[in-house]
C-alpha cells in the first residue's frame, strides 16, 4: 500500500449505475411480499481487501460494486444481493467477498470470478451488524443484534467453534488484532468494549467506555446510551482507537500481552466535532473524517508519547482537495437517521409496575372501606339521636 495517497482520485456515482434487471428471482422479499421500496443509492457498507488492491460496496439498491484499485482505479463488476447488507469483508486471501446482510444472512461472493452469483453460507436468527474473518482465513466472525458473537469454521460454517457471550447490547464493531491473531475486540450499543480469546470464547478484558469519559460527571450522563460504532488499530498492532456513534472523542488504547490488563487506555482526542470514521494509515498516523465541511479531514501522529493534529501534511491537502466538490453528496446522505438509533432494546419491568398498580388497588379498597365505616357510623348515630327526641315531641 506504499503507493495508496498517490493514485488518481476516483469517483463512483451509484445513482448513474446500472440499474437492477427487473426479472431478477428475488423480485419478492423472502416473506413471500411485494419488493423493498426503491433505495436512493445511498452506500451502505464497504471494505477494502488486506492488501489494498480491492474494494468493494453495497447500497440501498442492493447494488454489490467490485473495484480493482491497483495500479490505477478500475471498476470490474456490479452483482445484485438478496437483501440490504449491513457489512462486508474480503478473505485474507482475497478469493473471496463476505456478504452480511439486515436478515441475518452471509453469503459469499466469488472475486476470482468476478460475474458469479453469491451463494448462501450461513444464517442468523437476527440481524447481523458485523462480520469479519480470522488471519488465517479459519474462521468467519459474526455479530448480531442480540448480543451474539458467533465464532464458525469458514469452510464450514455449521461447525460453530465457540460463542463469545457478554453484550448486554447488539454487538456493532469487530477488530481482529494484527499482531495478537488469536485475540478479537468488539463494540457494542451498552457502551462497552471487550477482548476475547474468540477461539475458546474467553472475555480476557472488558471497559466501560462510559467510565472513561471525564465529561460524563453525572450518573444519568453515564446511563445514555452509548455505542462503539468503529475499532481499528494500527499496523504493527500496539494501539486501537475506538469511536463512539454522535461523541466528539476517540479513545485511545495501547495493548500488551503482559499482567491481566492487555488494554490499557492511553490517551483521549477531543475532536471540534463528531468524527464519521476513523482508521490507521501503514504509517501509524491517525486519520479521521470529520462532520465539518471546513475540515473534513484531521491527522493524527503519535509525538512525545501523545497524539497531536498534525497540519502540514502532502497527503491531507491532496485527499481534502479530491473530498471538496463531493462534500455535500456526503453530507446530504450522512444527515439521514441514525443506524443504531431503532437498535437499542427498551427494557420494561413489569413486576415494579404491577407491584406499583397493586399498591394502588389496596389504598382505594382501603379508602372505600374507611368511608364505609364512617357512613354507617353516622346512619347509627342519627337513629340514636331520634329514638332520643321522639318521646318529647
Amino acid at each position: 500500500m506504499d503507493g495508496w495517497m498517490f493514485r488518481d482520485p476516483f469517483v463512483f456515482d451509484c445513482s448513474t449505475a446500472e440499474k437492477k434487471p427487473k426479472n431478477t428471482k428475488d423480485e419478492k422479499n423472502s416473506d413471500g411480499g411485494s419488493s423493498e421500496e426503491t433505495g436512493s443509492d445511498k452506500v451502505l457498507a464497504f471494505a477494502v481487501s488486506p492488501s489494498g488492491k480491492l474494494l468493494a460496496l453495497t447500497d440501498d439498491n442492493k447494488r454489490l460494486v467490485l473495484f480493482r484499485c491497483e495500479p490505477s482505479w478500475h471498476y470490474i463488476s456490479i452483482r445484485w444481493v438478496v437483501r440490504r447488507c449491513t457489512s462486508l469483508v474480503f478473505t485474507q486471501a482475497e478469493e473471496e467477498l463476505l456478504v452480511a446482510d439486515k436478515s441475518g444472512d452471509v453469503y459469499v461472493f466469488s472475486v476470482v470470478e468476478p460475474q458469479k452469483e453469491g451463494e448462501l453460507k450461513m444464517g442468523h436468527l437476527s440481524m447481523l451488524l458485523a462480520l469479519t474473518v480470522a488471519l488465517d482465513d479459519k474462521y468467519i466472525i459474526t455479530a448480531d443484534r442480540d448480543e451474539k458473537i458467533r465464532v464458525s469454521h469458514l469452510r464450514s460454517p455449521y461447525n460453530i467453534q465457540s460463542f463469545c457471550l457478554g453484550h448486554r447490547q447488539f454487538v456493532s464493531a469487530l477488530q481482529i488484532l494484527s499482531a495478537h491473531p488469536h485475540w478479537l475486540l468488539s463494540g457494542s450499543g451498552d457502551g462497552t468494549l471487550k477482548l476475547w480469546d474468540y477461539e475458546s470464547g474467553s472475555e480476557l478484558q472488558s471497559l466501560d467506555l462510559r467510565q472513561l469519559d471525564e465529561t460524563t460527571s453525572s450518573e444519568a450522563d453515564k446511563d445514555k446510551d452509548t455505542t462503539v460504532c468503529r475499532i481499528t488499530s494500527s499496523s504493527d498492532g500496539q494501539y486501537v482507537a475506538v469511536q463512539c456513534d454522535s461523541v466528539p472523542i476517540l479513545q485511545l488504547f495501547t495493548l500488551t500481552q503482559k499482567g491481566k490488563e492487555k488494554l490499557v487506555p492511553h490517551s483521549r482526542i477531543s475532536l471540534p466535532c463528531c468524527p464519521l470514521d476513523v482508521n490507521f494509515d501503514p504509517e501509524g498516523r491517525l486519520w479521521v473524517l470529520m462532520d465539518s465541511s471546513d475540515a473534513p479531514l484531521q491527522i493524527y501522529s503519535l509525538t512525545h508519547s501523545s497524539w497531536e493534529c498534525v497540519v502540514h501534511v502532502p497527503e491531507l491537502n491532496r485527499v481534502t482537495k479530491a473530498f471538496r466538490p463531493h462534500w455535500e453528496t456526503l453530507e446530504a446522505s450522512l444527515r439521514t437517521n441514525n443506524r443504531f438509533e431503532q437498535l437499542h432494546k427498551v427494557t420494561f419491568d413489569n413486576v415494579a409496575v404491577y407491584l406499583q398498580r397493586k399498591q394502588q388497588r389496596l389504598e382505594e379498597q382501603h379508602l372505600k372501606r374507611s368511608g364505609g365505616q364512617r357512613a354507617k357510623g353516622n346512619k347509627k348515630v342519627k337513629k340514636e339521636t331520634e329514638s332520643v327526641t321522639q318521646p318529647f315531641a
